[in-house]
């Protein structure tokens, strides 16, 4: 049975005003009281709605997505993120915090396994679990998809729950491809976070690897 022959019925992003998780209200709730012209909601997936690759990251960054409202934007890993897209073909146009509508993604969605902003970039276990719906719902609304990119266990263990599928049966590690049921692929990838690169743990040169990698299964 392929993906598409599956009926999922869980909504593919959550309202900006989410109400499920309390911790993640309340912080979302502090940062607007400090800074009201920030975005300070559940971000949305940015790409086309016919990608066939879906990015999926952790959670969204207090001054990078949960100020500007797109994920990843604004933080250091979304500068890794982007640029690294720009280079594999998996974007066009041109990189810039200032005009961010000047780039555009090229068959690829990029969204998070926690669409709120939480504390120490920390999400619980429990808020993990109660934002998997949504990413439940955008897997099931994508008619084209082909390839997922985790940036992180946590992304990787994710999609796996999101898809019903065993975690002991596909070990994360950096690089490493993973043929799906459903005829889906993963790949994972360590976090392109400043925590990573700044260690050595993540290389610009490790990042572009896997990228190109996720991009080559589209060309195929």
């Amino acid at each position: 049975m392929t993906l598409l022959a599956i009926k999922e019925t869980s909504p593919p992003e959550p309202a900006k005003h989410c109400p499920l998780c309390p911790r993640l209200v309340t912080f979302r709730q502090d940062n607007k009281a400090a800074h009201q012209e920030w975005f300070n909601g559940a971000v949305p997936s940015f790409g086309p709605a016919d990608a066939r690759i879906l990015i999926v990251g952790l959670a969204p960054g207090l001054k990078g997505a949960n100020r500007t409202g797109r994920p990843f934007l604004g933080d250091h890993a979304g500068e890794l993120l982007y640029r690294t897209l720009l280079k594999v073909g998996l974007a066009k146009g041109r990189h810039d915090l200032a005009a961010p509508d000047d780039l555009e993604l090229t068959d690829c969605m990029i969204t998070n396994a926690v669409r709120c902003v939480p504390p120490a970039n920390k999400p619980t276990p429990l808020e993990i679990a109660t934002c998997r719906q949504f990413l439940v719902g955008r897997i099931f609304s994508l008619p084209r998809l082909q390839t997922l990119l985790a940036l992180g266990r946590i992304a990787h263990d994710s999609a796996l729950d999101a898809l019903g599928l065993k975690r002991r049966d596909f070990a994360f590690g950096h690089g490493i491809r993973h043929d799906l049921p459903h005829g889906l692929v993963l790949f994972d990838s360590y976090h392109c976070s400043r925590q990573n690169t700044n260690t050595g743990r993540l290389t610009a040169g490790m990042f572009e690897k896997v990228m190109r990698d996720v991009a080559g299964t589209i060309r195929t």
